[in-house]
C-alpha cells in the first residue's frame, strides 16, 4: 500500500503541468543552454553569469516545487493555498532586460579570457508559454601574449622580481586572460612580503598592455604604480620580537597571573609568562618562526600562526606588528604574538550501536585527555572501551541465548617533537614533528573461546614540502595475541591453516614507514589534483636479533618461539594514485589505482590475518559488501576469515556531478580482486597465477548520492555486480542480469578515494 501510494505521488508531479496560471503575454523560462563556436570556451564556467535561471529541476520528477506552487491555486484567501504555496517555488518568468543583462556579462568575461572580439546573440524558442533561451557565443580570434617584460625603476624591487620570473605563469603564446594577469600581480606582490617589504601590495603593481600590433598579439608590461605611502617600496627586518605566553585579553584572571610576570630574554626573543607557567621556553622558540634581524616575511608570520594554533591547549593566537620607521634604508618592524590558554582537561563519551553478521550490540566508551602534561603541549590520553553484543545469527544451539563482551584500555603520550638521540637540532624541533608513545590491552570474550590483545607502539609523523608531504614511521608496533581458553566444539571448528592461524598464539613486532603526497593545479578550470599514497613494513626483525643472540626453542610446526610464542615474518608494501579533474564549477571525473602484496617468510607461512587484504566495500569494489570478494575464484562464503589474500588491486573510475551546493551524484565501474601467494588449504582458486589473474578481475558499476555538509561528505552508494569470477566460467558476465543479490549498498564518510 505505501510503495503504491510512493509511485501515484511520481506519476501526479511527473504529469503535473509547469506552465499552468502564467499570465497573458508572459513565459516560463524553461531552460537555457550556452554554446561556443569554440571548443577552447568552458561554456559551464560562463554559467554564474547568467542573470536569470529557470526553477530546479529533479531527475525524472522535473521542476517538483514549481509544480506544487501550481497545485495550490489561485484563491490566496484560503490559508490552505497560502500553505502549499510556501513549500513550492513561484514560476521564474523570462525577462528580456535580464536575458540582456546576461548575454553582456558573458561578453565581458570573454573579454577578460582574451577574446576581446567576441559577440554574444541570444535566441529565443517559444512552446506553449515556455521559453527557451540559447545564448550563441561567436569568440572571434583570441588575443595572446607575445612579450612578457618588466619596467621597473626601483632596482632593488626589479632585482628581486627577475630572479623568479621563470616560474611565472605569463608566458609567450598565452591567452591575454585578465584573471591570469590578477594572479600574477598577486604572485609578485607575495614574493615581495615574504623578503622584507611589508607595507606592499598587489595595488603598487599594474600591467601596460600594447594591444596595437594589429595581429591579436599583446606586449605586456609590469610597472610599478606611483604611491604617496614612502614606505611601501621600504624593506622591513624584525627588531624585537615578543612573546606573552598564557596571556587571554578576554580573561580578568590575567591580571592575577601576570601581577608580577617572569620575564625572559633567548636568542633575541623576549618571552613573559605569568604564574600560570603556561608553556615551556623550548616549545615556544621552536614554534616561532619570526626572528631578530631577519627580514620580514608573510610566511614566517603565518607559519607561526600555524605552529601555535596546532597546539591544542592554545585556545586562540594573535600575532601584531608594529612598524618603527628610521632614516635608514632599512626600517625595523616589532612583532608581539599573545597566546591564550584553552583547556587542560578534555573529557569525552560516547555510545555506538553495532551490527557485526546480524548480532546487534552496543559500545561504550570514555576518554580523558591532558593537553599540557609536561608545560610543553604534551598530551596524554586514556581511553576506556567496551563492547556488548547478543548472539541471535547461529546455527549452533550450545550458543543461544550466550552473549560476547569485550573490554579494553587504550593509552599514549604525544610529545610535539623528534624524540630521537643523535638528530640535529633543526630536524627534532621542527614545528611539524611528533613523536607518540602508547599501549592498549583489549579482552574478548565469547562462548566459543577468549582472546586477548596486547599493543605497544612508537610512531614519528611529520610534514614536509609546505605541508603536502606527509610522513609517518611506526619505529616499533608490537602485538601480542594470546588465546588463553578455547571450547572444545570451537577446536573442531579449526581445520584449516588459515583457520589455526587466526586463532592461536602469536607475536608480531614491525616496523613501517607511511608517506602521502598531494598537490593541485588550475587557477581556473579545469582544476587537477591527485594524491599519491605508499607505504611499506617489515616484522619479524626484532624477534629474531633476540633469538638469535639468545637462542630460541621451535614449537611442533618448526616455527621459533620467544618466550613461549611464535613471532611472524613477513614484509609488505602498498601504493596508491588518486587522481581527480574538475571540469567545472558541477562535473569533475576521479579515477584510482590501489596495489598491495604482502609476503610471509621465514617463521611464517600465512601472512597474520589482521595484516592480510580484503575486498570490496564502500572503497573497494562497490558491488560486493565489505570482505566479501577472492581470493582468486574462490567462492565458499561460509566463514569470512578465508575471503583474504596477500595480493590485492582495486581500478576505480567515477564521474561526479553537482546537482546543487548540498546534493551530488555520482557514477562509477570499480575493478579488482585479491589472491594468494600460496595455494594455502581452505582457499581453493585463490591462488595468484600471471597467465591467468587477469580473468579473475571482478567488475562492478552503479551509483551514489553524495551529501555535502561543507566540513562533511556524507555518501551513500549502491553497486551491482557485472563480472563475478566466483561463478562458473562460462557464466560470469552478469552486466544484464540484474538482481538484488548482485548488489552491495555501502554508507561512508568522504570521498572512496
Amino acid at each position: 500500500m505505501k510503495n503504491a501510494i510512493y509511485i501515484l505521488l511520481v506519476i501526479v508531479l511527473a504529469s503535473c503541468s509547469t506552465s499552468k496560471n502564467i499570465p497573458e503575454g508572459r513565459y516560463l523560462l524553461d531552460k537555457y543552454t550556452i554554446k561556443s563556436d569554440n571548443k577552447k570556451i568552458d561554456v559551464a564556467y560562463l554559467e554564474d553569469y547568467v542573470r536569470q535561471t529557470p526553477n530546479s529541476s529533479l531527475p525524472l520528477l522535473g521542476k517538483v516545487r514549481l509544480k506544487i506552487y501550481n497545485m495550490a491555486g489561485q484563491d490566496t484567501s484560503k490559508w490552505l493555498t497560502r500553505v502549499v504555496r510556501k513549500l513550492g517555488k513561484e514560476p521564474v518568468l523570462y525577462s528580456a532586460s535580464q536575458t540582456n543583462i546576461s548575454a553582456n556579462q558573458i561578453q565581458k568575461e570573454l573579454s577578460n579570457q582574451g577574446y576581446l572580439n567576441a559577440q554574444v546573440d541570444t535566441l529565443l524558442r517559444t512552446k506553449d508559454k515556455k521559453i527557451e533561451v540559447t545564448y550563441q557565443i561567436q569568440s572571434g580570434t583570441p588575443y595572446t601574449i607575445r612579450k612578457y617584460e618588466y619596467t621597473i625603476d626601483n632596482q632593488g624591487l626589479a632585482r628581486i622580481l627577475n630572479r623568479t620570473k621563470r616560474i611565472s605563469q605569463v608566458k609567450t603564446g598565452e591567452l591575454f586572460d585578465q584573471e591570469l594577469l590578477e594572479t600574477e600581480r598577486e604572485r609578485q606582490s607575495n614574493i615581495l612580503r615574504n623578503v622584507g617589504y611589508e607595507s606592499f601590495s598587489k595595488e603598487n603593481l599594474y600591467f601596460r598592455a600594447d594591444t596595437t600590433l594589429n595581429s591579436h598579439q599583446v606586449d605586456l608590461f609590469l610597472t610599478l604604480r606611483e604611491t604617496p605611502d614612502s614606505l611601501a617600496f621600504s624593506r622591513f627586518k624584525f627588531r624585537n620580537i615578543t612573546i606573552l605566553s598564557g596571556y587571554d585579553v578576554t580573561n580578568n584572571e590575567n591580571d592575577k597571573y601576570f601581577a608580577n610576570p617572569d620575564t625572559i630574554i633567548t636568542d633575541g626573543i623576549t618571552i613573559v609568562r605569568g604564574s600560570n607557567n603556561f608553556l615551556r621556553t623550548s616549545t615556544l622558540l621552536r614554534n616561532n618562526y619570526i626572528r631578530p634581524d631577519k627580514y620580514y616575511s608573510d610566511y614566517a608570520g603565518s607559519r607561526t600562526f600555524s605552529a601555535f594554533n596546532g597546539i591544542g591547549i592554545i585556545r586562540q593566537t594573535n600575532i601584531n606588528y608594529t612598524e618603527v620607521p628610521t632614516s635608514d634604508s632599512i626600517q625595523f618592524i616589532d612583532a608581539r604574538i599573545t597566546l591564550a590558554p584553552g583547556n587542560i582537561h578534555w573529557f569525552q563519551a560516547g555510545l555506538e550501536g553495532t551490527n557485526s553478521a546480524g548480532d546487534i550490540g552496543v559500545a561504550p566508551s570514555v576518554a580523558y585527555q591532558h593537553r599540557n602534561l609536561f608545560n610543553g603541549a604534551e598530551i596524554f590520553t586514556v581511553k576506556l572501551r567496551g563492547a556488548y553484543e547478543f548472539i541471535t545469527g547461529t546455527d549452533n544451539t550450545d550458543l543461544l541465548g550466550q552473549n560476547y563482551y569485550e573490554y579494553g584500555i587504550e593509552t599514549s603520550l604525544s610529545f610535539p617533537q623528534f624524540l630521537f638521540p643523535w638528530l640535529k637540532k633543526s630536524w627534532r624541533e621542527q614545528p611539524s614533528a611528533s613523536t607518540q608513545f602508547s599501549v592498549g590491552l583489549t579482552n574478548q570474550h565469547r562462548p566459543e573461546y577468549t582472546r586477548q590483545f596486547f599493543n605497544g607502539k612508537i610512531t614519528y609523523r611529520w610534514s614536509s614540502s609546505r605541508n603536502r608531504l606527509n610522513h609517518t614511521i611506526n619505529l616499533i608496533d608490537i602485538n601480542y595475541i594470546r588465546m588463553p581458553w578455547t571450547s572444545t566444539a570451537f577446536n573442531n571448528y579449526l581445520t584449516t591453516d588459515i583457520l589455526k592461524e587466526t586463532y592461536k598464539d602469536q607475536l608480531i613486532a614491525r616496523t613501517g614507514y607511511n608517506i602521502t603526497f598531494t598537490k593541485s593545479s588550475g587557477f581556473r578550470f579545469p582544476k587537477n589534483s591527485y594524491t599519491i599514497r605508499a607505504s611499506v613494513e617489515t616484522a619479524g626483525w626484532l624477534p629474531s636479533l633476540v633469538a638469535t643472540m639468545n637462542g630460541a626453542t621451535k614449537n611442533n610446526e618448526g616455527q621459533k618461539e620467544i618466550v613461549g610464542v611464535a613471532y611472524a615474518d613477513y614484509i609488505k608494501g602498498t601504493f596508491s594514485f588518486s587522481h581527480t579533474r574538475t571540469f567545472d564549477r558541477k562535473q569533475s571525473f576521479a579515477y584510482n589505482v590501489a596495489l598491495g602484496v604482502a609476503n610471509p617468510y621465514g617463521n611464517s607461512n600465512i601472512l597474520p590475518y589482521e595484516q592480510r587484504f580484503f575486498s570490496g566495500g564502500a572503497n573497494s569494489v562497490r558491488g560486493w559488501s565489505t570482505r566479501t570478494l577472492g581470493p582468486g575464484i574462490y567462492n565458499d562464503t561460509a566463514s569470512f576469515i578465508n575471503q583474504a589474500g596477500d595480493i590485492k588491486l582495486d581500478l576505480n573510475i567515477e564521474y561526479r556531478y553537482k546537482m546543487t551546493s548540498l546534493f551530488e551524484i555520482a557514477g562509477f565501474v570499480d575493478a579488482g580482486n585479491i589472491w594468494t601467494i600460496k595455494n594455502y588449504e581452505g582457499q581453493k582458486g585463490g591462488l595468484f597465477k600471471f597467465n591467468e589473474f587477469y580473468k579473475e578481475i571482478a567488475a562492478s558499476y552503479g551509483a551514489g548520492l553524495r551529501v555535502d555538509l561543507g566540513f562533511l561528505l556524507l555518501r551513500l552508494d549502491t553497486g551491482m555486480k557485472a563480472y563475478d569470477p566466483a561463478r562458473d566460467e562460462g557464466d560470469r558476465f552478469i552486466m544484464f542480469k540484474p538482481r538484488l543479490r548482485n548488489m552491495a549498498w555501502h554508507f561512508a564518510i568522504g570521498y572512496p578515494f
